[in-house]
C-alpha cells in the first residue's frame, strides 16, 4: 500500500500505558490488513511477559505480532537495533500485500523509526561510564538522572531515571563529544523518512480516568500472577533487565522482607502513573499525532 510521494504507508498507535493501543492496533489491523510490529522496550524480552502487558492470543485476535518477545533478557538492545529490525519487519510486511501497524510507547522508538533518524556511534569513554554506573550504585538513579537534567534537560525528560543505560549513554556521548545528545539527535533527522505514516494516539481529557485504568491493570496483573513471575526471575538473578521495568524492581523489597506486599503494589501503580506522565510529555511533542480522547468510550475498551 502506497501513500503520499510514492512512500510506503505504515500505522501506528501510541499514547501512555493501559490506554488501549494494543486493542486500537488490533482492531486497525482487522480492518485494512495489517499485522502489528510492537514498539515496546520491554515487550522484547523472553519470560517478561506480566508487567510488560503483551497481548495474550486471545487479545492478538488472530493478528501477527512482531518484535516481541525474542531477546532473551541480559541481551542488551537499543533504539538503533530496534530500528534496524523494525524496518526489516515492515519491509516483509509491505511485500506481502499486508499494512504494518506500530504500536507502543516506546516514544524513542516510535519517533527514531517514523523519523528516519540516523544513529552515530558518539564515541565512547570507558573509563567515564564506569564512573557514571559506580555513581548511580552509590547513589541512585534519580541522582544520576539529575547529572542528565543538567547536562541535557531535553533528552532527560525523554528518559526514565530507571533507564541506567540510556542514562549513561547520553551523559556519555556529551562527556565524549561536548554536544549535547539531544542536538545530536536532532541533527540525524535530516533525512527524510521512508515511509508515509498515519499516527493516532490515545489519551482522555480527564486524567484521571487513564489513571483509574492503570491502577486497575497493576490489579489485574496481580491476579494474572505477576508477583510469582517476577520472583523467578528474581531467583533465577535474571532481574538485570528487569530492573529497569515498572512492576519489577518495586517487588524486590517485598521478596527481601523489607516492605510489605501492599505497599510494593501501591508502588507499582504510582511508577506506572509517573511513566505514563513522562509518555504523554513525549508524544505531545509531535504535531503528526492524531489524537483520540478516550473519555465516555473506554469503557468498551480492553487494555
Amino acid at each position: 500500500m502506497k501513500g503520499k510521494n510514492n512512500k510506503p504507508f505504515v500505522l501506528a498507535v501510541v499514547g501512555p500505558t493501559a490506554s488501549g493501543k494494543t486493542w486500537l492496533g488490533v482492531e486497525l489491523a482487522k480492518k485494512y490488513g495489517g499485522e502489528v510490529v510492537s514498539a515496546d522496550s520491554m515487550q522484547i524480552y523472553k519470560g517478561m511477559d506480566i508487567a510488560s502487558a503483551k497481548p495474550t492470543e486471545e487479545e492478538k485476535q488472530g493478528i501477527p505480532h512482531h518484535l516481541m518477545d525474542f531477546l532473551d533478557r541480559d541481551v542488551s538492545f537499543s533504539a538503533a537495533d530496534y530500528v534496524a529490525l523494525a524496518h526489516e519487519k515492515i519491509a516483509d510486511i509491505l511485500a506481502r500485500g499486508k499494512v504494518p501497524v506500530i504500536v507502543g510507547g516506546t516514544g524513542l522508538y516510535i519517533d527514531s523509526l517514523l523519523e528516519n533518524v540516523k544513529f552515530s556511534e558518539g564515541g565512547s569513554d570507558e573509563a567515564y561510564r564506569a564512573e557514571l554506573y559506580e555513581f548511580a550504585k552509590k547513589n541512585g538513579n534519580e541522582a544520576l538522572h539529575a547529572r542528565l537534567i543538567e547536562a541535557d534537560p531535553i533528552a532527560a525528560e525523554g528518559i526514565h531515571p530507571n533507564n541506567v543505560v540510556r542514562v549513561v549513554r547520553a551523559l556519555e556521548v556529551c562527556h565524549v563529544t561536548g554536544r549535547r545528545f539531544s542536538d545530536l539527535k536532532a541533527e540525524s533527522r535530516l533525512v527524510e523518512s521512508p515511509y508515509d505514516s498515519l499516527i493516532f494516539g490515545l489519551n482522555y481529557h480527564d486524567r484521571q480516568k487513564l489513571y483509574d485504568r492503570i491502577d486497575m491493570r497493576v490489579d489485574l496483573m496481580v491476579g494474572a500472577g505477576l508477583v510469582e513471575e517476577v520472583r523467578d526471575l528474581w531467583q533465577q538473578s535474571g532481574m538485570k533487565t528487569a530492573a529497569n521495568a515498572i512492576g519489577y524492581k518495586e517487588l524486590i523489597p517485598y521478596f527481601e522482607g523489607t516492605m510489605p506486599l501492599d505497599a510494593c503494589i501501591a508502588l507499582i501503580k504510582q511508577e506506572t502513573r509517573r511513566y505514563a506522565k513522562r509518555q504523554l510529555t513525549w508524544f505531545r511533542k509531535n504535531d503528526r499525532i492524531h489524537w483520540i480522547f478516550l473519555d465516555g468510550i473506554d469503557k468498551k475498551m480492553k487494555f
